[in-house]
């Protein structure tokens, strides 16, 4: 509580921009939904711009016809947002859910704006916000973008700037801060929503370690000071050899552009099985429900959380540790933050990775185990939100 009443919090993201997401749709809801565990007064808000806007075939159309409207108002109305979320064209301040008039009269009466990626740039709403706090999910493309002049639209008029890549400004972590002084915050998870699964019964056979991933990612290359920072496509292509060297099943979800056929002929010849992310991965339940039918995660990170030693940890990666599926991760540094050996086990090398298979794969139960109690103590949405709502000043 807030002097007698209840903290008015927004959520802004891309939800609406991301149709068929659903790994993306939790990184923006588990907040929201989050913040009503606590009792907030909650909205969500996004901008999209019209050009955004597709039908189901991916053809551009108009706002009122587009899968984006469609996509916000089934998965809000789903988690009980419906009259608390809006969806606002950009150019028009025309706004869909909560009216633009609502829109104006909530961001006068809000006590924080928790703004993820900086989604929300439209100065007319945004500047409203008595508190506003920048959420960066992206640590290194923010901040190298940042250096270079190019994120300036995003970043300015916040009054708190946080990332989730807990490193930055630490030793041994090579992201500049651009004079900023970022505030590591943690992905959080609606235990709730997560409940810890046990593996199909009997127990796999192999054990069946699996991700969802975008191959290339959303964004192409960052070069800043003569260093090149390389993709997840580029990590994938150096642990491609895993199955051939350890006896597990290892299968991706995996979102790719038909251009990069040549990688995924690779990877079928070494044995990995690969889904397609739409079909298995296409709203926030069906996300959840592939996670929780697999044993275990293995994925690798982007070049660049990799490469500076971020501290960067997967929204994904928390699901699968509530779901009680143990986590084999690529090190980004963030064995600093957490307890790595049981339940979460990082690699650097192939050969790191084949001993981690086997590891969880060997003693599985008790990795399992130990998956979940780390979620429980670290990514737990009632503890995550409630540090950052005492950090920006909304309660004490």
């Amino acid at each position: 509580m807030l002097n007698g009443r209840r903290p008015i919090v927004v959520v802004s993201g891309a939800l609406a921009n991301k149709p068929g997401n659903g790994g993306a749709a939790w990184t923006r809801l588990s907040w929201p939904l989050g913040l009503m565990r606590l009792d907030c007064d909650v909205y969500f808000v996004e901008q999209i711009a019209p050009a955004a806007c597709v039908d189901a075939s991916g053809a551009a159309c108009e706002f009122e016809r587009s899968a984006n409207l469609a996509y916000f108002r089934s998965v809000t109305e789903r988690f009980g947002l419906a009259g608390r979320a809006s969806l606002v064209l950009e150019d028009e301040h025309e706004a869909v859910g909560l009216p633009w008039s609502e829109l104006l009269r909530v961001a006068d009466a809000a006590d924080v704006l928790l703004n993820v990626s900086g989604h929300l740039t439209i100065d007319a709403l945004k500047q409203r916000f008595r508190t506003r706090v920048f959420m960066d999910q992206d640590p290194g493309y923010t901040q190298f973008w940042l250096r270079a002049g190019l994120a300036e639209d995003r970043l300015r008029h916040h009054h708190f700037y946080v990332t989730v890549g807990e490193n930055i400004g630490a030793r041994g972590c090579s992201i500049p801060t651009g004079g900023i002084n970022w505030r590591p915050v943690r992905q959080p998870v609606v235990l709730d929503y997560w409940p810890a699964v046990s593996a199909p019964t009997p127990t796999p056979t192999p054990t069946r370690f699996t991700t969802v991933a975008s191959w290339r990612g959303p964004y192409g290359r960052v070069t800043s000071d003569g260093t090149q920072y390389g993709l997840k496509a580029h990590e994938f292509r150096k642990f491609s050899s895993l199955p051939r060297s350890a006896p597990q099943a290892f299968e991706i979800a995996l979102a790719i552009d038909p251009a990069d056929c040549r990688d995924v002929e690779a990877m079928h010849e070494n044995g990995w099985k690969m889904v397609d992310a739409q079909a298995v991965a296409c709203d926030p339940f069906a996300f959840r429900r592939y996670i929780q039918e697999s044993s275990a995660e293995f994925s690798v990170a982007q070049g660049i959380y990799v490469q500076t030693q971020s501290g960067w940890f997967s929204d994904r990666t928390v699901r699968y540790l509530a779901s009680g599926k143990p986590a084999l991760v690529q090190d980004t540094g963030f064995g600093q933050r957490y307890p790595t050996g049981r339940g979460l086990v990082p690699f650097r090398t192939l050969d790191e990775a084949v001993r981690g298979a086997d590891m969880i794969a060997r003693e599985y139960e008790m990795h399992s185990t130990a998956a979940r109690a780390i979620a429980e103590e670290f990514f737990d949405s009632d503890t995550v939100i409630t540090s950052l709502l005492r950090q920006v000043g909304v309660t004490s």
